[in-house]
């Protein structure tokens, strides 16, 4: 039989400091996560997600980008693979890496210095050799989440903008980092807000029931606050 977790005395702590069954509105959740928050760094603030789907059926997935107002705290690194001028249109928008042949034997070596790839449609034929390396990071790019494309330029732009990729799991859960706890409430909210609604728009046809089933924010190493499914998805930032 498994052992129980056992936590930190900080962990213990943060979690008498506030009812972990009570359920909070978007505001109040903020301002209990950073009561609970007792790391000394900056910490990434998550959004975890139970949606009423069955992954399993393909009419039943969830898959989307969103665009995170705030950004995400986070200077991430791009790479591109493109050629002639489509890389020299990544390189003048800010990626980090641009090239194709020299980035395949880098990552099939077992490099990955980087975040998030993009790629030109007619690349994806020559990076398909590395898919299996890429795949079960996260990495592969495609065109679901307009990391495949011929306007590479504007993606770079919004990767280093702030976008984050939402995919749900085969348990019916998202995870989506939406900032830093140095951000202000306000700048919180505003991701939040974002990526609600991007995962409310992006409910598929094949789902039944109730789709949202729980929100829950927390930051790194914190306990969980959950969130009033009304007042969160309806949370409306100016």
């Amino acid at each position: 039989m498994a052992l129980a977790k056992k936590h930190g005395k900080k962990y213990v702590k943060a979690v008498a400091a506030y009812n972990p069954n009570q359920f909070y509105t978007p505001a109040e959740g903020i301002k209990t996560l950073r009561a609970v928050n007792y790391v000394k760094f900056d910490a990434t603030v998550e959004i975890h997600m139970k949606l009423g789907v069955d992954p399993r059926h393909a009419d039943q997935n969830v898959r989307g980008v969103t665009q995170l107002p705030a950004g995400t705290g986070k200077v991430k690194k791009v790479l591109v693979f493109a050629l002639g001028d489509k890389a020299i249109e990544a390189e003048k928008a800010g990626a980090d890496y641009v090239g194709i042949d020299e980035y395949i034997k880098q990552i099939d070596e077992g490099w990955f210095d980087f975040d998030t790839a993009i790629a030109t449609p007619d690349m994806m034929q020559r990076i398909s050799k590395i898919a299996r390396k890429l795949g079960p990071r996260g990495l592969m790019p495609n065109p679901k989440n307009g990391t495949v494309t011929m306007d590479v330029a504007q993606a770079v732009k919004e990767v280093k903008a702030g976008r984050v990729e939402f995919r749900v799991d085969k348990t019916g859960l998202i995870h989506v980092p939406i900032g830093k706890m140095s951000f202000t409430d306000e700048q919180i909210q505003q991701n939040l807000s974002a990526l609600l609604n991007d995962i409310v728009r992006a409910k598929p046809t094949g789902a039944k029931g109730q789709y949202v089933q729980s929100v829950t924010m927390c930051s790194t190493m914190s306990p969980g606050v959950k969130l009033e499914l009304a007042s969160a998805l309806s949370l409306k930032v100016s």
